[in-house]
Order: structure tokens, then C-alpha cells, then sequence
């Protein structure tokens, strides 16, 4: 095992109704005015929006708003939020809802500390060293923004998806609520799960040391995604079905999953933010269709993981059995295997590949993702 530093200063309130103490919860940390940040209505319709408002009003939070986030969460909506916590001297960022509405809380949140773009940020062009407090209530299980440090946002006016990264932007306090997410479409429930399994495999197949029990901890919370997301389907108001799966997803990306390893990286995520960027396709979709087509292309570089992914997950013996047997459960929920089921062209791969490398770079994989990789690799989709 490598030596590691973990420290992840989130506090989870997790279980039924806890959304009505989130204005009790801002109050501890001695925050009086938020930003609260929202999608594009659901919060309103399913009455969230009401209690949350209630809470802030009960604790005296006063608060700006500021909806209209999209699942591809974008740079202008961004800097609209940074422009009113600047106005109106906010000390917090609230986000209610998914992954994106979290994303653009973070992005907001350092924004609000910087004079020039929070682009530069995601560029590498200025480093995160404050950022003001985040707060989450969330209604999505998929990404595990609510206990960690990170932010995917979409410059869309150049097309680029890149993320940023830093421990001042991880949640002082994160909702989580699974009865809230009982209302998550059939589609977006199948996509989640595909987000989940992704954060779960990429250091696991391209980490140079992978102790065992980081692989144990990978497999367990793939079978966990794999039997809740089917009870799920089944019945979406199973409780202890979808807390288990709120809660795994939350692993899945908190910074445990890697602690010890090394050498690892994220080259799905990398090539999908090009097919969200360019094609506006919903994340966890665009990443069913990457990483089969990666792991046939990655699969001779670390077999004996492969081998040991087929046997623990699906007790196949040979590891492109295993490949073909979660390529096959994606389909089985329903998310898009191939390019042409997700809606994009084959002639449009050059393209893709491009701004693919384009992130590679950023993210330093740029020798082994190169263009012409990328392009083997979405070939295989």
C-alpha cells in the first residue's frame, strides 16, 4: 500500500426529512445569507423548494436564488451566480438538487473569492486557495459531489467540459435524503448507476498499485450499484434499496476508493466530457458507451485486474467475459452501448477525439490518450 493523506471534513446528515434542518445546519457554521442554487423547477414542483425556504427562514438565513442549472452544468450560469454573491455580499452557496446544481455551487463558491475568470481555474491557469463555505440538500445519487471536493462545469462557449478539484470547496454540510429521490426517472436512475460504476473503475484498472482490499471495496460497491439499481427498477420507492444506493454513490467518490493506490487516473470520464460537451449527451449515458469500448482497448495493459473484475463481479473466467457481461448489464438498464444508440454520428469522432485531447492534456494523460488513441478507442463504440 502507498503512503496516503485522507481527510474528507464533510459532515453527512443522512436519513428522512433531515432537509427541513438545513437552515439549523447553515446557522451552526455562523452563516447568515446564502446563494441558493437550483435546476430547472423539480425542487418547486415536489415541494422541496418550500420546506428549504422554511428552514433558511426559521434559522433568519436570508437568502438570493438562482435556477436554472442544467445536467450539463454550464460556465455562464456560473459566473450569473459568482456576479449576484458578489453584489449582494453572500456568505455561502446553497445547492439543491443533483450533481450539477452541486458543481456549479463549488465553481461559484471560489468564484466568489477571485477578481479575474473562475475559468482559470479549470485551465490550470490560477490555483483554488479560498473559496466561500458550500452547503448541499440533495435529490440525486450519482456523483458524489455532496462529499467531495470537486466540479465538472461546461465553458459553453468553447465547448470544453474540465473540472476542477480542492478541499475548500467540499460540502461543510451535505442532506441526503433518499426518500427525495424516489422521483428520479427509469433513464436517469440507469445513468446514475453507470456514473457510480465508472468513479468506482477507473483507478481500480489504471492504478500501477491497487492493494486488495481498495479492489474488494471497488467490487463491493459495483454489486451494490448492480442489485439495487435492479430492485429499483422494480419498485422506485423501495427505501432501503435506494439508501443503499445513495450511499454508495457517496463512496464511490469520496476519496476512499483510492487511498493507498497509485499511478491511477480517469480516461473514461476524460473521453465522455467530450461527448456531453459536444453532443449535450447525459453523463452517465455517454459513459456507458466509453467504457466498454476503453476496456477492450485497456483490457492487454492490465489483465490480471481484468481477470480478477470478470471472476468477483460476474464469476466469469475469462476477463473479456467480463466486459462483455457489463456492457451487456447496460444495455439490460437501458443506457446507450454504442455511439450510434446515443445519438452521435461515426464521422463525428474526429472531432470528438480532438477535444478529448485537448482534456487529456489538461488532466496530464496526454501521452497515452493522444488523439489518434482516443480515436481506437471511440472506433471500438
Amino acid at each position: 500500500m502507498n503512503d496516503f493523506m485522507y481527510y474528507n471534513p464533510t459532515k453527512i446528515e443522512f436519513g428522512r426529512e433531515k432537509e427541513n434542518n438545513i437552515g439549523q445546519y447553515i446557522k451552526e457554521s455562523n452563516i447568515e445569507s446564502v446563494l441558493l442554487v437550483y435546476g430547472t423547477g423539480s425542487i418547486k414542483k415536489n415541494g422541496l423548494y418550500t420546506r428549504v425556504l422554511e428552514s433558511l427562514s426559521k434559522y433568519g438565513i436570508s437568502y438570493e436564488e438562482l435556477d436554472g442549472v442544467v445536467s450539463n452544468p454550464l460556465l455562464s450560469r456560473v459566473n450569473d451566480g459568482i456576479k449576484i454573491v458578489k453584489e449582494k455580499k453572500l456568505q455561502a452557496v446553497l445547492g439543491v438538487g443533483g450533481g450539477s446544481v452541486v458543481d456549479s455551487a463549488k465553481a461559484i463558491a471560489v468564484g466568489a473569492k477571485y477578481d479575474g475568470d473562475v475559468w482559470d481555474f479549470f485551465i490550470n491557469k490560477a490555483q483554488i486557495t479560498e473559496a466561500i463555505p458550500v452547503f448541499t440538500v440533495m435529490t440525486l445519487a450519482a456523483t458524489a459531489s455532496e462529499m467531495n471536493g470537486n466540479s465538472v462545469i461546461m465553458n459553453d462557449e468553447t465547448s470544453q467540459k474540465y473540472s476542477i478539484a480542492s478541499v475548500l470547496v467540499n460540502p461543510i454540510v451535505s442532506v441526503v435524503n433518499p426518500e427525495l429521490m424516489a422521483t428520479v426517472s427509469r433513464e436517469y436512475l440507469a445513468y446514475s448507476a453507470v456514473d457510480i460504476i465508472a468513479h468506482a473503475i477507473e483507478v481500480y484498472f489504471t492504478a500501477s498499485l491497487h492493494p486488495k482490499y481498495n479492489s474488494r471495496l471497488v467490487e463491493s460497491i459495483i454489486k451494490t450499484v448492480i442489485e439495487t439499481t435492479e430492485v429499483l427498477l422494480d419498485n422506485p420507492n423501495d427505501y432501503n434499496a435506494r439508501a443503499e444506493f445513495a450511499w454508495v454513490a457517496i463512496q464511490a467518490l469520496n476519496g476512499l476508493t483510492p487511498a493507498g493506490t497509485a499511478g491511477g487516473s480517469f480516461p473514461n470520464h476524460m473521453i465522455e466530457h467530450s461527448l456531453s460537451a459536444i453532443y449535450n449527451v447525459a453523463h452517465g449515458a455517454g459513459l456507458s458507451v466509453v467504457i466498454p469500448a476503453w476496456m477492450k482497448w485497456y483490457e492487454s495493459k492490465n489483465p490480471t485486474q481484468f481477470k480478477r473484475f470478470a471472476k468477483e463481479i460476474f464469476n466469469e473466467d475469462d476477463s473479456s467475459q467480463g466486459i462483455e457481461k457489463l456492457e451487456e448489464w447496460f444495455a439490460k438498464i437501458v443506457s446507450p452501448t454504442t455511439l450510434e444508440a446515443a445519438n452521435i454520428p461515426r464521422e463525428g469522432i474526429e472531432d470528438l477525439a480532438i477535444n478529448a485531447n485537448a482534456t487529456a492534456i489538461i488532466w496530464g494523460i496526454g501521452e497515452i490518450y493522444s488523439k489518434d488513441v482516443i480515436v481506437e478507442i471511440l472506433e471500438k463504440a
